[in-house]
């Protein structure tokens, strides 16, 4: 069944010149294609309203299962459809059916081992005579799935100590990396904490333009310096002032890099460096941001950076704007990496803590309707 073919100076010293950003507002998209949401009425670090009313259980978990669903519909219709309609159509399973059903996980970037892991396991039920077509073999393909990402549903959970907690923010350019943050920032600040972003990425134009609207939008602050400067000099000197001004959250951003360029790669080692020398654990989070709609090469990405500077957690992004959603289990499956977030739509509120049971259910629910 599984017929595959297989500037110059002391590198390490940083700067003092950056401070506090002060930009205009701009409604201009960033190069996520995003516009930045629009500004909040609550101060920074300030906790939700007292007396908002709460939300049923039943209405959350239903409201993050439809988002989900709707954020998945392109990756739903090309494999979850496909495959539906084989475990549901055929009036017996046989080989030939999972055969089928590996086909469909393939072509949605699945991936070999992954696929591997979830049709042998369909194989050994239909051996022990416990795969037969219809709702079970959906919920046998649900359970398989499952298996995958549960070991990976790791939520990023802000400890009481150390202040600042510090999220390293990595990625290609076009990933969404500038998007993330600020939609991050966002989710710190509602959440009662008070956030502080530091402008990283001084290498592309505009970069430190676009996290400074995030930041005015989100009323929090930002560290900057001049487009060209040391990176590891705003980080360092962004961890100083967070670290005197008792911020929460401290979210740093990196210029985007080839995963193949090696001295690229290096300079996110230096940022580390010099971070090591206010808070030896820091960054306490290396947070890389993949883009869905790269399909297989996202895998590699991962490969790369988890080699290059030890990522401790993955947000993969663009997932409504895709078909590829099935790369989740391949990095799953190959790299065990834990999945913090998901990125499933352009609002602020579509940057979604990862739930395998959420995301398994936005691909598969429903077909079983007319079963």
């Amino acid at each position: 069944m599984f017929g595959f073919r297989k500037k110059k100076g002391d590198p390490d010293k940083p700067s003092a010149e950056s401070q506090p950003a002060a930009s205009q507002p701009s409604d201009a998209p960033s190069a996520d294609g995003e516009s930045p949401p629009a500004a909040p009425e609550s101060r920074p670090g300030a906790a939700p309203a007292a007396d908002a009313p709460e939300q049923p259980a039943t209405s959350t978990r239903s409201g993050l299962f439809g988002r989900m669903r709707a954020g998945l519909s392109r990756t739903r219709e090309s494999f979850s459809r496909g495959v539906a309609d084989v475990l549901l159509g055929e009036k017996q399973l046989d080989t030939t059916s999972l055969e089928e059903v590996e086909t469909q996980l393939l072509l949605a970037d699945v991936g070999v081992e992954a696929t591997q892991q979830i049709v042998g396991g369909l194989t050994e039920r239909l051996s022990r005579r416990e795969l037969e077509a219809g709702r079970g073999a959906l919920e046998a393909l649900r359970a398989e799935m499952l298996a995958l990402l549960q070991p990976v549903e790791q939520p990023l959970v802000i400890p009481p100590a150390p202040r600042p907690f510090v999220i390293l923010v990595v990625g290609v350019n076009g990933a969404g990396k500038t998007t993330t943050i600020g939609k991050l920032a966002r989710r710190y600040r509602d959440e009662g904490l008070s956030v502080m972003l530091a402008a990283g990425d001084t290498f592309r134009a505009a970069a430190v333009e676009q996290l400074q609207q995030w930041g005015e939008r989100n009323e929090v602050p930002v560290i900057a310096q001049r487009t060209g400067a040391d990176s590891a000099a705003v980080v360092f000197d962004a961890l100083q002032v967070a670290r005197s001004r008792g911020v929460d959250v401290l979210i740093a951003d990196t210029a985007g890099r080839l995963h193949t360029q090696s001295n690229l790669m290096a300079e996110l080692a230096k940022v580390k460096r010099v971070m090591a020398r206010i808070d030896a654990d820091a960054p306490h989070e290396t947070l890389l941001v993949l883009d869905a709609g790269n399909g297989q090469n996202a895998l590699s990405q991962a490969r790369q950076f988890a080699e290059a500077i030890g990522v401790t957690g993955i947000a993969l992004t663009k997932l409504d704007g895709t078909a590829r959603g099935g790369i989740i289990f391949a990095i799953a499956r190959a790299l065990g990496l834990p999945v913090r977030f998901v990125g499933v739509g352009e609002g602020a509120e579509d940057l979604r803590g990862f739930s395998a049971e959420a995301y398994v259910g936005g691909l598969l629910d429903g077909f079983d309707s007319a079963a």
